[in-house]
C-alpha cells in the first residue's frame, strides 16, 4: 500500500530556506502539485519558528518572475525554473506566498531547564500516563535515554537501534518534543535542557 504523505513532508525547508524566512529575505516558495495539501491560513512547525500560509496560487511558468526567484531565495528566475523542472512530482507549479508568524512554543518551552520539584514530578506522572497506554512495553524512558545517548543520529538508524519502523518511532518522538523534552536538529534530535533536567531528575530516584 503507498504510504499517505503527510502534509509537514510536502512542505519540508531547507536549512537556508528558513534562516531566510526568518530573516525576512524569502517570502515565498515554489512546489509542483497536482492538488495543493495546505492552503491560506495553514502553519507548520519547524525550528526557524511557526510558518504561517497567507496565500498558494497555481502559475505557469511565464508568470514566475525575476523577483520570485530572488525572494524565494535562488539567484534567478533561470535558476528556480531549471530546479522546478526537475522535480519528481506530477502537477503544475504553485506559489506559496509565506511568513514567520513566531516562535514555536514547543521551543520556548523546550529550553526552561529551571524546573520545580513539582513540575519534574508531573513530567514524570505525564510519562508514566504514555507508557500505562501504550499498547507495547513503556517506551518514554527508553526512548530519551536513547537520544541522549546518541544525539544528531538518523531517526531510522535510532529506530533500528530498537528494533521498530521510522515512522511509528517518529511519532512517539513528536509526542516527546510537544511535552518540550527533545529538539529536533537537521539530522536526528537532541534530548532539550528540559528534558536533560527530568532524565537527571529520573537517575535522581533510583540513587
Amino acid at each position: 500500500m503507498e504510504r499517505r504523505i503527510t502534509r509537514e513532508e510536502w512542505m519540508l525547508f531547507r536549512r537556508e530556506v528558513l534562516e531566510g524566512i526568518a530573516g525576512g529575505r524569502i517570502d515565498r516558495v515554489f512546489r509542483v502539485w497536482a492538488k495543493p495539501p495546505v492552503r491560506a491560513g495553514s502553519t507548520q512547525r519547524t525550528w526557524a519558528g511557526i510558518i504561517v500560509i497567507d496565500s498558494v496560487a497555481a502559475v505557469t511558468p511565464e508568470e514566475i518572475t525575476e523577483e520570485d526567484a530572488l525572494r524565494s531565495g535562488f539567484k534567478g528566475r533561470v535558476a528556480l525554473l531549471t530546479a522546478l523542472s526537475k522535480s519528481r512530482k506530477e502537477g503544475g507549479y504553485h506559489r506559496v506566498m509565506l511568513h514567520l508568524g513566531g516562535p514555536d512554543p514547543r521551543a520556548e518551552l523546550a529550553e526552561n531547564a529551571d524546573l520545580t520539584d513539582r513540575e519534574l514530578a508531573d513530567l514524570k506522572t505525564a510519562l508514566d500516563a504514555i507508557d500505562s497506554r501504550s499498547r507495547r512495553a513503556p517506551w518514554t524512558r527508553e526512548i530519551l535515554r536513547l537520544i541522549d545517548e546518541h544525539p544528531g543520529l538518523r531517526a531510522r538508524d535510532l529506530a533500528e537501534r530498537l528494533d521498530r519502523d521510522k515512522l511509528p518511532f517518529k511519532a512517539d518522538v513528536r509526542r516527546l518534543k510537544a511535552l518540550g523534552l527533545t529538539q529536533s536538529l537537521e539530522t536526528g534530535y537532541r534530548l532539550s535542557p528540559r528534558g536533560k533536567a527530568l532524565m537527571a531528575y529520573l537517575r535522581s530516584l533510583t540513587e
